[in-house]
């Protein structure tokens, strides 16, 4: 309690208000480096590495689609053929808010309806295809970079994916929206949160960015620490 905003119990309404509360700045600085990519949350790195084709891992032994996982969408499934991925697990122990990897402009966003599995190391490793039938909401952003998904899965109880800028509601169909006013969020920005412990995938075009070595699957991460590095053109 003493990095968050507030550090009295007393002073949250409710266990919601509660779980989703602000951190003091301090308590999680953005890495400085002008060609750095920040954790976009508090979490454990399920997997990481390069989209093979269209194809994900999940975890060993089970892949899942680029074009299922962004609502069926070809055309922007076709712009991260080839590049790159991280999935970061946030338990219910984890900070819940969602920040900007890099400097980015919203163009769109996708709710995609869907199942309210788990989300945890037993799930995905057991069932088929979990991040691409679960509810999620697509935020899509124009960065220095080209195009950058930050997807944010939703998981068991979780009522609702907030966002600064819209809540995500149950619908039944796939519906794309863009908020009546610019939306420009810079690294380390908050984006959104959960209500719940759920899953962040940040999706990159091919040959844009280098994830650090030091990053692999089971590692811990915070939000704002170093995880990638923009490749600079030659």
């Amino acid at each position: 309690m003493t990095i968050a905003q507030l550090e009295n119990s007393e002073d949250y309404s409710d266990f919601n208000n509660f779980f989703t509360r602000a951190l003091k700045p301090e308590a999680r600085p953005i890495v400085k480096d002008p060609n750095a990519i920040a954790s976009p949350v508090d979490g454990t790195v399920s997997q990481i590495g390069c989209i093979q084709e269209d194809s994900l891992i999940q975890a060993k032994g089970f892949h899942f689609s680029l074009q299922g996982l962004l609502g069926g969408a070809p055309r922007i499934a076709k712009q991260f053929e080839n590049g790159y991925f991280s999935t970061i697990y946030l338990s219910p122990k984890d900070y819940h808010r969602v920040h900007m990897p890099i400097r980015g402009t919203l163009t769109h966003s996708i709710y995609i309806p869907g199942k309210l599995f788990s989300v945890n190391p037993l799930t995905t490793s057991t069932v088929p295809s979990l991040f691409s039938r679960n509810e999620r909401l697509v935020c899509l952003f124009e960065t220095e970079v080209g195009p950058m998904a930050v997807i944010l899965v939703g998981a068991m109880l979780v009522a609702s994916i907030n966002t600064t800028w819209r809540t995500a509601s149950v619908s039944t169909t796939v519906t794309t929206s863009l908020p009546p006013y610019p939306v420009v969020l810079e690294r380390g920005a908050e984006l959104g949160h959960f209500k719940l412990g759920s899953t962040v995938i940040v999706l990159f075009p091919k040959d844009t960015i280098k994830w650090e070595s030091m990053i692999k699957e089971g590692s811990s991460v915070q939000m704002g620490q170093l995880v990638g590095s923009i490749q600079q053109k030659k």
